[in-house]
């Protein structure tokens, strides 16, 4: 098992990661009855997203010699209705001022877009991914 989930009534749910007993609270989005407190589900599909590339990205720079502390991801999620559903997400990563070739830049940009998350999402979903060398 790798999570429990508790709902905790107000449409807040607290979720436990089993090994690391690391605790993760959501909300229902304020466009969807809730409060708007903490991460939504669909948030945490998005960011997900992003966190997936970075992760996959510095696991590969680090293969190469390369030091990716410091990128940052920008993650938009944009909704759908009827029926509602994450429609497009945009991920923008910085990566930090090295001095990358194109080969390398290559190989952690095709890192970043085969990552697990990115091969779980449905095809309707629309992924607008920008990864900027600085």
């Amino acid at each position: 098992m790798t999570s429990k989930i508790l709902y905790t009534g107000d449409l807040r749910s607290e979720t436990i990661h089993l090994r690391s007993q690391t605790l993760i609270e959501t909300d229902a989005p304020v466009d969807n009855n809730g409060k708007g407190e903490r991460f939504s589900p669909t948030d945490l599909v998005a960011t997900a997203l992003g966190s997936c590339m970075i992760t996959l990205m510095a696991m590969k720079a680090t293969d190469m010699g390369i030091e990716l502390k410091g990128t940052t991801a920008e993650i938009t999620k944009i909704m759908a209705a009827d029926p509602r559903r994450i429609s497009k997400i945009i991920v923008t990563i910085h990566v930090p001022a090295l001095d990358l070739d194109e080969k390398q830049q290559k190989i952690l940009i095709n890192t970043a877009m085969t990552c697990p998350v990115a091969k779980s999402i449905h095809p309707d979903i629309e992924v607008d991914c920008a990864i900027k060398f600085a």
